[in-house]
């Protein structure tokens, strides 16, 4: 009986474990082979999870992973480089953490933590500033 109870105390933590996919870099650079502005690294529309390929889950217009599904609600989360969340790279204008929410605190162009503000550090146009990382599930 204590190796049952051992078992499960050891397998338990296993499915609990999320993997998140790392899918490139949000950035204006095209030289950069993780930016998705670079037409043969991360940004290739034939890369199998790219966010340009619409037959990826996190480019097709009816995935709730995509980023260019404007219902999805489990879009790729942006992280700046020191790992905090910049919110949700969707163009979802209703979800609070969408960078299209307007009004919402990622995608406001008034907002310092948005990626709208060109003076933000974590604009992804800034010349100043460096990619955001973009992971999906």
């Amino acid at each position: 009986m204590r190796v049952v109870y051992l078992l499960l105390f050891l397998l338990l933590p296993l499915p609990l474990s999320v993997h998140a996919e790392d899918l490139g870099e949000l950035s204006a650079n095209p030289y950069n082979p993780d930016s998705t502005s670079n037409p043969f690294g991360a940004g290739s529309p034939f890369k199998p999870d790219g966010l340009n390929n619409p037959f990826s889950p996190y480019g097709s217009p009816f995935s709730n992973q995509s980023a260019t599904n404007p219902f999805a609600t489990d879009a790729p989360r942006l992280y700046d480089q020191q790992g905090n969340y910049r919110g949700k790279l969707s163009t979802n204008p209703y979800d609070p953490d969408s960078t299209s929410n307007p009004y919402g605190r990622y995608g406001s162009p008034f907002s310092p933590d948005s990626i709208k503000n060109p003076y933000s550090p974590s604009s992804p146009t800034n010349p100043y500033g460096r990619g955001l990382r973009i992971e999906g599930r």
